[in-house]
């Protein structure tokens, strides 16, 4: 092909305009992603979302330039349409991928900003559950969104959305009973993003089960429980069942123990007991510790012993700590009043025997 050829192809301005586009794109990238970055350094979460948004922007810049070089080419250049559909449909799918990074980067950027590894981290798990949720959410969105929008520049898929349109009536509640599990469950989200019932690392009883909220997708919820294995609930269980939340206002608890001693048990030394075995207890916070008879049977008391912690953790380890502390003591200096079953009557001291009272 000699250079006259060429340059009377009735590609050729086009191509050349599309290689200056293409380079200028990349130059304005390059320059607007240096610019935001600078800009938004005081700003964590902005200048995650502009360096995670890095990727697709060189992809959606250059297409955007190359779209606008196809659009004002003439019209009777031969594939000229198809070259237009091909790009666009591309830069759908870029724009889309791009609006996706930056929700991501944001959030990351967002859940970066707020560590849950200090002591009060309760604002910073509300900010970490709120955060992931709505951003899924969002990110599902824009994903279905940019699917659409590149279905609809085929014209066949309009003809396809008029005719299940005019069938909608047995399509719409097959569509609508097949989807109820994933809108229900998308509805949960956004109402456990919102009103908060339950948050990253909330303790909770959920069916019995002790755990910790390790993960909130945009479906489920995954407890890990105190043996180390994992509990998958729907997100719409939450909305729709009862369950415990130790840590919904604060992760401070009132841990209890109970425990069984013959009525022969004096408390005093009891108490005193206990209030060395907590006050040298590494888990207690300082606030609160007692001893109470709540319970009296046939047979034995029922000692009640409340102790706080600063953490459902905490307070386990100072139940066990309590527990073990005051029946240590019983066993070395009150044995005689552990719980035990009586099978002689006891004769009462202040009362003599008839023989006894005859001779007198």
């Amino acid at each position: 092909m000699t250079l006259n050829t060429l340059l009377d192809h009735p590609w050729f301005h086009t191509w050349v305009a599309a290689l200056i586009a293409i380079v200028a794109a990349g130059i304005a990238h390059r320059i607007a992603q240096a610019v935001l970055v600078r800009v938004t350094r005081p700003m964590p979460a902005l200048q995650s979302a502009v360096r995670t948004a890095r990727a697709a922007a060189a992809f959606v810049l250059p297409l955007l330039a190359l779209q606008a070089v196809w659009q004002a080419a003439p019209d009777d250049l031969h594939f000229i349409g198809r070259v237009r559909h091909l790009n666009g449909l591309a830069l759908i799918a870029c724009a889309t991928w791009l609006v996706v990074s930056v929700i991501r980067g944001f959030a990351d950027g967002l859940i970066a900003a707020h560590p849950v590894d200090v002591a009060d981290n309760m604002n910073a798990r509300r900010i970490h559950t709120q955060t992931r949720v709505i951003a899924r959410t969002t990110m599902v969105i824009v994903g279905i969104i940019g699917a659409a929008m590149m279905l609809m520049t085929f014209p066949g898929a309009r003809q396809v959305g008029a005719s299940l349109l005019a069938s909608a009536g047995v399509i719409g509640i097959v569509g609508g009973l097949a989807a109820k599990p994933v809108f229900s469950n998308l509805i949960a989200g956004l109402q456990i993003a919102l009103t908060q019932p339950i948050r990253i690392d909330d303790v909770l009883i959920v069916d019995g089960e002790w755990g910790r909220v390790e993960e909130i997708t945009g479906t489920y919820v995954v407890l890990r429980i105190w043996d180390e294995r994992r509990l998958i609930i729907p997100l719409n269980y939450f909305i729709e069942n009862t369950f415990q939340n130790w840590t919904r206002n604060s992760a401070q608890l009132l841990g209890s123990v109970y425990f069984h001693v013959d009525y022969g048990m004096p408390l005093a030394p009891l108490r005193a007991a206990l209030e060395r075995v907590v006050k040298a207890a590494p888990e207690w916070d300082g606030r609160f510790f007692n001893l109470v008879v709540t319970d009296a049977t046939e047979r034995t008391m029922q000692i009640r012993v409340l102790c706080t912690a600063a953490s459902s953790g905490q307070a386990w380890d100072l139940r066990c700590r309590v527990r073990e502390g005051l029946i240590d003591y019983m066993q070395r200096e009150h044995p005689q009043h552990l719980p035990r079953l009586r099978i002689e009557g006891e004769k009462d001291a202040g009362t003599a025997p008839p023989a006894t009272a005859a001779a007198a």
